[in-house]
């Protein structure tokens, strides 16, 4: 089973981040998605699409789609073989600093935890739960280039996989 993880889009999804995510099983975005244009090309890919709400993610930047946005949850977990899968947009932790053992604390039960909101691309998989950031798969922010995770789940193993567009922007 494949997962795409990715957050940040701004309401700009990078072109080469979504061919990649063909055949995915799952995809599930961290926040501040932008538009329901960037919902709508990933439920093309699939139909099963976990996405919250992050801090731009507001009325004025959703005018016309308010029903899309207040359907965004604060925060949601993904049930897998082998674990659970938490996401929050990670913009609620006090202390950028601490952020990675709030999150631990907060969700102690999930096998990893992702989150977004820095745009930095992040594997803290020395411990667990996992807590991992995609990093921005649009255009503000990309430091070096969008990115995403690929989650591969089998047999109850995990397998994170990086993926970087080799574009700039979408």
């Amino acid at each position: 089973m494949k997962v795409a993880i990715l957050s940040d889009t701004h309401g700009q999804l990078n072109d080469q981040l979504l061919a990649r995510m063909h055949g995915v099983q799952h995809i599930v975005h961290a926040g501040d998605v932008g538009s329901t244009r960037v919902l709508e090309a990933l439920r093309a890919t699939t139909d099963r699409v976990l996405a919250v709400r992050g801090n731009n993610d507001v009325e004025s930047k959703w005018q016309g789609a308010l029903n899309a946005l207040e359907a965004l949850p604060e925060e949601a977990m993904l049930s897998l073989p082998g674990g659970v899968l938490q996401v929050v947009h990670g913009h609620r932790t006090r202390s950028a600093r601490r952020r990675h053992e709030e999150l631990r604390e907060r969700f102690p039960d999930a096998r990893m935890i992702v989150y977004g909101h820095s745009h930095r691309l992040c594997l803290d998989t020395a411990r667990l739960p996992w807590v991992v950031n995609p990093g921005a798969a649009g255009r503000a922010r990309t430091f070096g280039g969008a990115s995403m995770l690929m989650l591969h789940v089998g047999d109850g193993a995990w397998r994170i996989e990086v993926v970087k567009s080799m574009l700039g922007t979408g």
